[in-house]
């Protein structure tokens, strides 16, 4: 398999343990912040923490690459927010039964919805890691 191959793969088996840290975070927030702080406030505190997770494991796959230039890793962060919407249109519509409307509802930052965060950490994060590594 030649190096380009290769971190495709790495990209989809890293982006692979982004979808199971997303999943965990969700079932804590559920079972353990909404009944402590609400819907609303455990959506904000387990986005973020989402979010910083996210990032701190996007850290390995960047010093494995050994990139540090933007172009790659942006195409890199592009796929991973390709892949995370697909899984979360997917997962919300087939799994949880939600219904469009529903799903897009997240995304509405001006409701206090910060799905969004999620969205550009994955695209930035790899970024954000070559630059503090150049």
């Amino acid at each position: 398999m030649d190096r380009a191959s290769l971190v495709w793969v790495l990209a989809a088996c890293a982006w692979l343990s982004f979808a199971g840290i997303a999943v965990i975070c969700g079932g804590l927030r559920v079972r353990l912040l909404e009944p402590r702080l609400g819907e609303a406030r455990a959506h904000v505190v387990g986005t973020l923490a989402v979010c910083v997770l996210l990032f701190a494991a996007m850290q390995p796959f960047v010093v494995t690459t050994g990139f540090t230039d933007t172009w790659p890793l942006m195409r890199i962060g592009a796929f991973w927010t390709l892949l995370t919407i697909g899984f979360e249109s997917a997962f919300g519509l087939l799994v949880l039964k939600k219904r469009l409307d529903e799903l897009f509802a997240d995304y509405n930052f001006f409701k206090g919805r910060l799905w969004l965060l999620v969205l550009v950490t994955t695209f930035w994060g790899p970024v954000w890691w070559g630059m503090l590594r150049s």
